[in-house]
């Protein structure tokens, strides 16, 4: 092999491992974006809401065991 087939050879590497960075840094940022509140359509706020609903049920049923 020539000098320029592994020129080649090393380019086509890099290119395929530079796409593959970049498509990985587009995915983190993109679920990382999901875990931060923006003010009701991220999964964040809607674990937050769940969460509210299932303390208040809780604290009736608890207050219903109690009567």
């Amino acid at each position: 092999m020539t000098v320029q087939d592994w020129t080649a050879i090393v380019v086509a590497i890099a290119t395929a491992l530079a796409g593959v960075t970049a498509m990985l840094r587009f995915l983190v940022k993109h679920y990382l974006s999901e875990l931060k509140p923006n003010g009701g359509g991220s999964v964040k706020d809607q674990v937050n809401r769940l969460e509210t609903r299932v303390d208040d049920i809780y604290r009736l049923l608890c207050e219903r065991s109690t009567k």
